[in-house]
Parts: C-alpha cells; structure tokens; sequence
C-alpha cells in the first residue's frame, strides 16, 4: 500500500557503497551491483522521535548510484566541449513500491541538488533505458531530461549464457573475457554449447546540470539532437540462440 508522501521529509546523502550494493542486489531487478562514483540514500522523516537525539527518526527508503560511464567516448557523444571528468552516468535507482510512483521524481531533483553541491564539476548526467524490461524512461521524462533515441549504442552485440537458464553476460563483460563477440571465436574459446541473445537498442536520456550560458553552449553543440519522448513501449521479443559446439576430447586452452 503507497504511503502519503510528505515531500518536505525526503532527503538525499551520501551513503557507503557497501549499504548501497546491499540495497541494489537485494532489491533492484537487475540484482547485479555496478560502477559507483556516488552512493546516495534515500531517506524519509518518520513520526518517530531518535531514541539519542533531539529529531526525527529516519528510514533508508532507497538508493540513487551514479558513476563514470564505462565508454570513454560517451561525454564526447553528447558534445564535443565535455570532458570525461564532467558526466556521469545515473546506473541505478531503487526506491520501495510503498512511498509512490512520485518519489522517483522527486528523490532525482534531490540528488541533481546534491551534485550541484558537492560535485560541482559535473556538467552532465546520462542514463538509459532497457525496452527488454518494457522501460520508457517515464522519470527521466517527468524531470525534464533531454531524449536522443534508441540507435545511438547499437553495434549488434551479444550477451550470452554459459549454461541453460543461466544469468546472460553483458556484451562488454564478453569481450573482456574471450576477446570478441564472434560466433566461431566464441564456440573456439567457451568449448562447450552456450546460448546468446541480441542486447536491444536502449532509449537515452541527458540531463545537464551546468549553468545557463554551459547549457546554451552544450545544447548548441549536441551531438544526437532531442527528439519526442517515446510513449509506446517497443514489442522487443527476447530472442535467444543456442549455439551447439562440436565436442573434442582435448579441453580448450582457455579452460587450462
């Protein structure tokens, strides 16, 4: 049942990565922790007078991450003038059903808030949306995020299944491990049968957080121009592929 939100008690701090990965792993539907250049809690004032100090209880409600996004290239694909130390990427957001669809809203105005504060270099955030999962991006469009379509990530990668019903491996864990996405290079490295799907186009948002005349600048000069919000969620149908791999007798190197 959703609470009746009293904005005004919702805070944003602050929290230790170790809290903050217990929370995403437990709680958030992908259950995998990511890279984190800020952990900040989500807490809300209870009725509840602290049992040592002379204020109100709080209760950790959710967490926001945000960290360094993982391609190099990223802050250059928004705009030629940003640099890397100047975005971050929002990885993770949880909040429980219980406070309402409206906190999510509220709690991102908060953290943008707290990162003007205490991470003033940071011109720009970027995140995603997965249409595997049926995501629009409906908060980042209720806070005024910039929208630059679904096409702009897309090179035709894998993640893949080493066993049947297995957790898939994202694409950039694949290449990191067997060196390529290639079928016969993976059936030559892996050694055994192993199922793969097509990792979907995911909707991408930018939020800028600098000052006006930055904004006008970056804005002039953005790579992806905004397009309208998506409304419909995309029919992706998950495809998955098993790949059959001949057995040898002789263990590939890989496995030595």
């Amino acid at each position: 049942m959703e609470q009746t939100l009293n904005k005004s008690k919702l805070s944003v701090r602050e929290i230790s990565k170790k809290i903050a990965k217990n929370m995403i792993v437990k709680h958030h539907y992908s259950h995998k922790w990511t890279m984190c250049r800020y952990a900040l809690g989500i807490f809300y004032q209870t009725d509840n007078q602290h049992t040592f100090f002379d204020e109100q209880e709080e209760k950790l409600i959710g967490v926001a991450v945000y960290g360094y996004p993982v391609g190099r290239r990223a802050p250059k694909s928004i705009s030629p003038i940003l640099k890397e130390q100047e975005v971050l990427e929002l990885t993770r957001l949880f909040i429980f059903d219980e406070y309402g669809k409206n906190t999510e809203s509220l709690t991102l105005s908060k953290t943008f808030q707290w990162l003007k504060e205490y991470a003033p270099e940071i011109k720009a955030l970027i995140s995603y949306s997965d249409p595997e999962q049926k995501h629009l991006g409906t908060i980042y469009q209720a806070t005024n995020w910039i929208y630059q379509g679904n096409s702009i990530r897309h090179m035709g990668n894998y993640a893949i299944a080493l066993e049947e019903g297995g957790d898939f491996m994202h694409s950039r864990n694949v290449t990191a491990r067997f060196g390529s996405h290639n079928v016969e290079h993976l059936k030559k490295k892996i050694g055994h049968t192993f199922w793969r799907k097509e990792e979907p186009e995911k909707h991408r948002y930018v939020y800028l957080l600098c000052s006006k005349k930055e904004k006008k600048q970056i804005m002039n000069t953005l790579i992806h121009k905004p397009k309208p919000y998506p409304k419909d969620p995309d029919n992706y149908i998950v495809k998955i592929e098993k790949i059959e791999v001949e057995q040898t007798k002789e263990k590939n190197s890989f496995y030595k």
